[in-house]
C-alpha cells in the first residue's frame, strides 16, 4: 500500500467515526409522579436539538396534557388535539403535565393512580408524534422515573439499565417512545426467564394478583408458543390490579394487563392470560371489518396452546367446542370492526375446522397447519379477510371449503 492511501485509511478509521457515520442524539424522558394531583410531570430532553426539525404531537381529544413549556425551542399549540415542538440548537427540553387516571364508559379504569401506586400505558405518557429528523441521525432514548417518597420501585416492558431507568429502542418506530404498560409504587413482582425472554409478573400490594399461578401457566405453555410464533421478545411484563380496574385483559407490544380477578383458566376452558400472550407474540393488526382474525386467533391459541402442552384432554377439548357452538349459534357474520364474545367463539370454531382442512390437504407432503398461516399473517402490517383467505389457500395449495362461507361476506 502506498503512503497516500494509508494516510487516508488512518484519517477515516484511526481517528474516530467515518464522516458518513450516523449522528447520535440522546433523548431523555424524565417522569415525576404527583399522586395528590393525579398527574405525572414529564420532560423530554435532546442533547442535540438541531437534529430534529420538529415533532407534531397528537394530543387526542380528552385533554390529558397541559402546561407545555419549551427551553431552548418553541412550542405551538395549533389546537386542543395538536401541538408542534420545534427544538432549539444544542440542549433543549419540552416539559408538560399529563393526567394518569382514565375512566372507561362502564365506570372502570384502564389507567389509575392512587396514593400508593400508578398503573397506566406509556403510550399515553408520551403522546404519539410525527417527527421530521435529519438524515443519518440515531436517537438513543432513555426513560427515567423520580418516584414519590415511599414508592420503592417501577416496572416497564423495556430493559432496565439503571436505578429506575430503562432503555427505549423500537426499530419499528422513527420516534422512540415508551409504549406498553408501566407500574410504579408499592408493588410485588415474580420473575423468571423463559427461553430468551425475561418475564415479570407485577401488581400493587394487596390486590390479590395470583402471580405464581400466572408464572406457572406461562412456563407451561411457553415452549408451545415458541414453536408457533417465531419471536423472542427480550422482555415481557404482565401487570394487574383489582377493581376498579377494567375486568379484562389489554395487550401492548412488550407487556399486557390482566385484571387480578380473572382466573388463569376460565370455566369455559379458555385462558385470558394466554389469549393476551398471543396478541403480544403475533402483533396482528386487522383492517376492513376483520377484527375476527386477531381476536379469533388469540382465542384459538388460548385453547390450543394449553391443549398441546398437555393441560387439556381430548374429552375436555370437545366439551369446549360444544360450549363455543352454543355460545355462537346466532352469529351470521364475522365481519365487524370489533368482535364480540359470540363472534370470536364462532371464529375459533372456523379456525379449528380450517386447521383440520389444511392438515388433511397437506398430509402427502410435509404436513402444514394453521400455524403456517399465522406465521404468514405476522409478516403483514395489517391483515384483511381477503389476505387471510389468500394466505390460507396458498399454504393449503388449493381453495378452501371451510373459508367458502357466508360468515366471511361483508354486510
Amino acid at each position: 500500500m502506498s503512503i497516500r492511501p494509508l494516510l487516508l485509511s488512518v484519517a477515516l478509521f484511526g481517528f474516530g467515526s467515518p464522516v458518513w457515520a450516523a449522528t447520535k442524539v440522546d433523548l431523555d424522558y424524565n417522569v415525576r409522579f404527583v399522586p395528590e394531583d393525579d398527574v405525572a410531570e414529564v420532560s423530554m430532553t435532546l442533547d442535540k436539538g438541531e437534529a430534529i426539525q420538529r415533532l407534531s404531537f397528537n394530543l387526542g381529544d380528552e385533554q390529558r396534557y397541559s402546561d407545555f413549556s419549551s427551553e431552548g425551542g418553541e412550542w405551538t399549540q395549533e389546537s386542543p388535539e395538536r401541538g408542534i415542538w420545534t427544538p432549539g440548537k444544542g440542549k433543549t427540553k419540552l416539559s408538560y403535565r399529563v393526567k394518569i387516571s382514565h375512566p372507561r364508559a362502564d365506570g372502570k379504569f384502564d389507567a389509575l393512580m392512587t396514593r400508593d401506586w400508578a398503573l397506566f400505558r406509556g403510550d399515553n405518557l408520551i403522546p404519539s408524534a410525527a417527527m421530521q429528523i435529519q438524515d443519518k441521525t440515531n436517537l438513543v432514548a432513555h426513560l427515567k422515573f423520580k418516584l414519590p417518597e415511599g414508592w420503592p420501585s417501577v416496572e416497564t416492558g423495556w430493559p432496565r439499565v439503571g436505578k429506575n431507568t430503562f432503555r427505549i429502542n423500537n426499530p419499528q418506530r422513527k420516534f422512540d417512545r415508551p409504549t406498553g404498560w408501566i407500574l410504579a409504587g408499592k408493588i410485588g413482582t415474580r420473575r423468571t426467564k423463559l427461553g430468551e425472554t425475561d418475564v415479570t409478573i407485577a401488581a400493587p400490594d394487596g390486590q390479590g394478583m395470583r402471580r405464581m399461578d400466572m408464572l406457572t401457566m406461562l412456563t407451561y405453555v411457553w415452549p408451545e408458543a415458541q414453536a408457533v410464533f417465531p419471536r423472542d421478545p427480550k422482555k415481557l411484563l404482565v401487570v394487574g390490579a383489582n377493581d376498579p380496574m377494567w375486568r379484562g385483559g389489554l395487550s401492548a407490544s412488550n407487556s399486557y394487563f390482566m385484571h387480578a380477578g380473572r382466573p388463569t383458566v376460565s370455566e369455559n376452558g379458555t385462558s385470558s392470560l394466554v389469549h393476551e400472550l398471543v396478541h403480544v407474540f403475533t402483533r396482528i393488526k386487522d383492517t376492513d371489518k376483520s377484527d375476527w382474525i386477531s381476536e379469533g386467533l388469540a382465542e384459538y391459541y388460548a385453547i390450543e396452546l394449553v391443549r398441546r402442552s398437555g393441560g387439556m384432554t381430548e374429552e375436555r377439548y370437545q366439551k369446549v367446542r360444544e360450549q363455543l357452538l352454543k355460545w355462537s349459534k346466532s352469529v351470521k357474520t364475522l365481519r365487524t370492526e370489533n368482535s364480540t364474545g359470540p363472534i370470536t367463539a364462532r371464529a375459533v370454531l372456523m379456525l379449528q375446522d380450517l386447521d383440520r382442512e389444511i392438515r388433511k390437504a397437506t398430509n402427502d407432503r410435509k404436513q402444514l397447519s394453521l400455524d403456517d398461516v399465522t406465521r404468514g399473517l405476522m409478516r403483514l402490517d395489517k391483515v384483511s379477510t381477503k389476505d387471510f383467505i389468500q394466505i390460507s389457500e396458498n399454504v393449503m395449495g388449493k381453495s378452501s371449503d371451510v373459508l367458502d362461507t357466508k360468515l366471511l361476506k361483508s354486510k
